[in-house]
């Protein structure tokens, strides 16, 4: 394995940053990898980084409920927010409660069509109106029968003639939260003057224009409540540098350390992970090897085929031709025998969105995935005031069939806490690799309360955790009021 070069002619000022910032880091950049597949590769996937500099950041931010009452009051009542997909509401009166700490949203399709998120609590004496998604004619309150109507405006108020003389049916609406689509994505904010979504967004919308998500299913949805702060969950997803040690098994056909880090104005990061190429931990693999180890876990298959992978032939997969890299035979497989079963054509669609892992995180809490396929997103929420627990959710998003019917999407499926991800079959071999994941976030939890005795703040990379500064930046602007 080679030294990395000196910046070349085709190298952003980004690149060249950054290759001073990790001297001495051995193996092909990412971007290295995608120039070699010969696609045209656009502006958005070039590097974008400054450098956040190496502050620790201090623990009790993790373990410490009067920094969750901050967070509640502003930054979950202040920022964009993603609630549920457009699918699950197609209808003038289906709707998903949506519930973060102690504010509680119903959200649901109005007569007219129009989107809108009500406050989940009756205006008479506080009773959640619904507990439950579903589809109803009307929000009735099963207390004392108080009723709206779907776009939040007062219908029935018992006795209103003669022993509520002293309400205004006229100011008694449910208080509602701003709503914004995107992708086939809902999101809400608290905040009346809060900024537009496409703003708050950007460069979301420009980078994922190249594929239509609102022609995109929810096939998969599971949750689980984690004994590990909100935050502690979202930085385990966050960055590469973990897979080595709690991912040994990708790291024959996956970029770890030499994956790339991207930082996009305030409230969007990214990372970039080639496949197809083993990680710089092991040295130098023969493409053979390389191969195999992809093909071991099948994850393109699996992940998109369901039990239908148990289907394609074996010779399809086995054989790599002489000269050609792992990399490359991957791609023309998607390409020329997945691709036509899934009912798709994808031959003109570059190498890296076929098969990378190409993560964005939208702050405070949204992970969507690029990809030409089968996509995966999650969310991460407090559990209620509990510092010391959360709700982690994985999602997968799948084309519709072209010809065919949009399937319904998945209802959620809710593990046992902190319990096995196997018992999530539906998200394929991802459910193992989360299932490392979910060993550790309890385990950091219960470290970081030890350690803070001795150590304020948590240590990390300069670059390959540096995703997790710029999140910290961002939620310490909504904190101090700079937003």
């Amino acid at each position: 394995m080679t030294q990395l070069s000196e910046p070349s002619s085709e190298q952003t000022d980004a690149e060249a940053l950054i290759e001073q910032k990790v001297a001495g880091r051995v193996g092909k950049t990412y971007q290295q990898v995608i120039r070699e597949d010969g696609d045209e590769i656009p502006e958005f996937m070039r590097p974008s980084w400054t450098d956040l500099g190496d502050e620790d950041i201090p623990i009790d931010r993790y373990t410490s409920r009067e920094f969750l009452e901050l967070e509640v009051e502003h930054v979950w009542r202040k920022a964009w927010q993603m609630v549920c997909r457009e699918e699950e509401i197609p209808e003038p009166g289906d709707h998903i409660v949506y519930e973060i700490v102690n504010d509680s949203f119903i959200i649901t399709r109005t007569a007219s069509g129009e989107i809108k998120a009500l406050q989940n609590a009756c205006l008479h004496r506080g009773r959640r109106l619904r507990a439950t998604d579903g589809k109803v004619p009307e929000f009735r309150c099963p207390f004392h029968g108080w009723t709206w109507e779907l776009d939040g405006e007062i219908k029935r108020l018992p006795c209103s003639e003669w022993d509520f003389k002293h309400v205004d049916r006229e100011r008694f609406a449910l208080p509602e939260a701003r709503v914004g689509t995107w992708g086939g994505f809902v999101f809400i904010n608290m905040d009346p003057d809060c900024e537009p979504l496409e703003d708050f967004l950007a460069p979301i919308p420009d980078h994922f224009k190249h594929t239509s998500y609102e022609a995109r299913f929810k096939s998969a949805h599971v949750a689980q409540v984690v004994s590990a702060n909100w935050k502690v969950a979202l930085e385990a997803f966050i960055e590469a540098y973990h897979l080595p040690a709690t991912h040994p098994q990708t790291a024959p056909s996956i970029q770890d350390y030499m994956s790339q880090v991207d930082l996009f104005g305030k409230n969007v990061n990214r990372v970039l992970s080639a496949r197809g190429v083993s990680s710089s931990t092991l040295g130098e693999l023969e493409e053979e090897d390389i191969y195999e180890s992809y093909l071991a876990a099948r994850t393109f298959y699996e992940e998109r085929l369901g039990e239908n992978s148990r289907d394609v032939p074996r010779e399809m997969l086995e054989g790599l031709p002489e000269g050609m890299t792992a990399r490359k035979r991957i791609v023309n497989t998607i390409r020329e025998d997945l691709a036509p079963r899934l009912g798709l054509d994808l031959t003109s669609v570059p190498a890296y969105q076929l098969m990378d892992a190409v993560q964005y995180f939208v702050f405070p809490n949204f992970f969507p995935w690029d990809s030409g396929m089968t996509n995966i997103y999650y969310r991460f929420r407090p559990n209620g005031e509990d510092p010391d627990s959360c709700i982690l959710e994985i999602f997968y998003l799948t084309p519709v069939p072209e010809g065919g019917p949009r399937p319904k999407p998945a209802p959620v499926h809710w593990l046992e806490r902190d319990g096995d991800w196997l018992d999530a079959p539906e998200l394929g071999n991802l459910s193992a690799v989360v299932n490392q994941d979910r060993i550790n976030m309890p385990q950091v939890q219960r470290g970081l309360k030890a350690l803070q005795r001795t150590k304020p703040g948590i240590t990390l990379a300069s670059y390959q955790e540096s995703r997790i500064r710029h999140f910290h930046a961002r939620l310490m602007d909504y904190i101090a009021g700079r937003v």
